[in-house]
This record gives structure tokens, sequence and C-alpha cells, in this order.
């Protein structure tokens, strides 16, 4: 008998748009979506117990506490600093959503914290979109972001994200899961590899200063794998930066490996972009239970968001972040996991 497609209510928005969670499986991965922010709400590998992502059970969990758990933010994800750009001689002031002093993610009611559309849903495939309306946040042009969610080949995850507006605008999204990869308290068990030879120093509101400095001799040197616990003197390092990849958009490659000796997953990360915001969770504190019952403390788990540099409109020398009537920004990224 033809396997069934799953698709099941998940929740009901403030507003009373209903959620629906939808579950897609191939390679070896079970995957559950929800509506709300294109949310991957669980992913699991055949073989191990562990959910591979933090997330709730729940959906009121996630509008009252979720710190982006596998949601997808925009339209321009990471920080403006202080909200401002100009685009073609004109400036704009977006939300200042981070404090009252930064634009974060894409301001308050961000794509991330809104229902999507399912436009097609197989059973290793789910495609969702959105449009982010002129002046939602202080952006300009109605852009129209479509995220497709392929779980396929050997624990390969694939996510792609297209992007169109019919004005100039800025534009730039990512997938902001946070993965632990054997199900312990925190993550700082594990070893990572970045392939990137520098990253961006930030102020003390986490916006980038402009300054690309080199890894070498610092905290931040990954290009080989190493422990995620580092210390900065006495103290464990808090990651929250961007490192460079490149200056621009390539053909997609492979540019970090994630791994737990306590379980024996792996996660490798291919992507097109010139960013990865290597965020290892320490300021998360959440009151309620996560996936199975979990407590989310500090370093419970890492992000890895492939993206444009952040506050990129602002820098000159940074990736370009705008997008013009007519042109396609297309994000790739492949999550591949295997399990020794």
């Amino acid at each position: 008998m033809a396997e069934m497609l799953k698709r099941e209510v998940f929740g009901q928005t403030q507003s009373g748009e209903t959620v629906y969670r939808v579950e897609i499986k191939g390679g070896g991965l079970t995957a559950k979506i929800i509506t709300w922010g294109a949310v991957i709400q669980d992913l699991r590998l055949d073989g191990h117990d562990a959910p591979l992502l933090l997330g709730f059970d729940d959906f009121d969990s996630y509008p009252a506490h979720s710190s982006y758990f596998g949601a997808t933010p925009g339209r321009c994800a990471n920080r403006i600093g202080g909200g401002k750009f100009t685009l073609d001689g004109k400036s704009y002031q977006l939300d200042l959503n981070e404090n009252g002093l930064t634009h974060l993610h894409g301001g308050k009611d961000n794509i991330a914290k809104r229902n999507w559309t399912i436009v097609e849903h197989d059973l290793d495939r789910v495609v969702l979109k959105i449009v982010d309306p002129d002046g939602r946040g202080g952006y300009p042009g109605n852009c129209t972001i479509q995220a497709t969610y392929w779980v396929h080949g050997d624990g390969q995850f694939s996510v792609s994200y297209e992007s169109t507006s019919d004005q100039p605008t800025i534009a730039n999204v990512c997938q902001h899961a946070y993965f632990n990869l054997d199900g312990r308290d925190d993550a700082l068990g594990h070893d990572i590899m970045i392939a990137a030879d520098a990253y961006l120093v930030t102020d003390e509101l986490q916006v980038p200063t402009g300054e690309v400095r080199p890894v070498t001799g610092t905290v931040f040197d990954f290009r080989e794998m190493s422990p995620m616990k580092q210390f900065d003197g006495s103290e464990q390092a808090l990651y929250d930066h961007n490192f460079c990849l490149s200056h621009d958009r390539t053909a997609k490659r492979s540019v970090a490996l994630a791994r737990s000796m306590n379980s024996g997953v792996s996660l490798e990360v291919r992507t097109t972009e010139p960013g990865l915001q290597f965020y290892a969770g320490f300021k998360l504190d959440v009151p309620v239970p996560g996936l199975d019952g979990r407590k989310y403390g500090p370093f419970a788990g890492f992000c890895l968001e492939t993206q444009v540099w952040p506050d990129a409109i602002n820098h000159e020398g940074f990736p370009n972040a705008v997008l013009r009537p007519g042109e396609v920004l297309r994000q790739e990224t492949d999550y591949i996991f295997s399990k020794s």
C-alpha cells in the first residue's frame, strides 16, 4: 500500500490562523515541519533516538518561548546596525526589535513569526511560501519567499530559499535550527570545523564594526576540527559571529563539520552562501520543556546559519544584500547527517 502523506493541525495563532504540521521522510531522516515560521519542528535520524535539533512538542511554546528554533527569519536575517540603511539614495528606518537599539532577523513580526502557506507536499519534500508586504517592518517592496525542504540521499536535508521583490529591497534569509547531535544537556562536548580564514568583529550590540579579522591565533580558528569548548582567558568563548566563507555566493561547497564523539553522529554543512553565523546558544534559558521533555539551558544547541554577512548593506566590500525586481535570490544549504 502506498504511504500516506501526513498532515495535521498543530495549533492556532492568536489571530486564529490554523498552523499545520507535515511530515517528510527520506534518506534515513524523518522531519516534521510546521507552517508557522516555516519551522523544522523535529528531525530524527534512523538509529539515533534523540532529536537532532531543538524544538517543542506543542505549538503554544513557539510564540512564547522559541529563540527561532528551526525557523526561517527575514526578510533580512541577522542584525542591521541602528536598523538603518540607504538604497538608491533613499534612507530607510527598520524596526528596532532588539532592545530598542538594533534590527534583528527582519523585525518584531518577521516571517519567522508568521504563518506560511503549503504550496506542495510530497512524501520526502515540502514547499512553503509567504509574502512579506511592502512597508512591513520598514522594508520597501512586496517580497515573496519560498522555502523548499527535501530529505533524500544518505542523511541529506536540503534547504533552498527563493526570494523575489517588486521593488529594490534588501533580502537574506537563513535556516535557524539549533543542532544537538547527542541529546545531552549542552552541546559543548561537540567538535567543529568551519572553513573560514576570517570572521567579523562586532561591537557591544553584536553588530559588525566592518573589520574582517583573520582567525589565525584566535579562538575563532576552526579550520581544523576543534572542541566547541574553547576558553577565552578563563571563560568559555561566547560565539555569535559571522565566519567569512567567501565574498560572493558560489557553487555549493562544504563549509562546516560538527560531530559528537558521544553519539557518533556527524553533521556536514554545504552551502552557496558567503557567510556562516556560528551561534553556540549561550543565551538560552527556556522555562518550558523542549522535545522529549528536555531542558534547554545555555549551550543546549548550536546554530550554523548560512547567509549573507550581517549588516552587509552598511559596509563597503561586504557581499551584496540588495534584491531588485526581476532577480531571484536563491540560497541553498544541505545539512548531511551520518552516524558512525
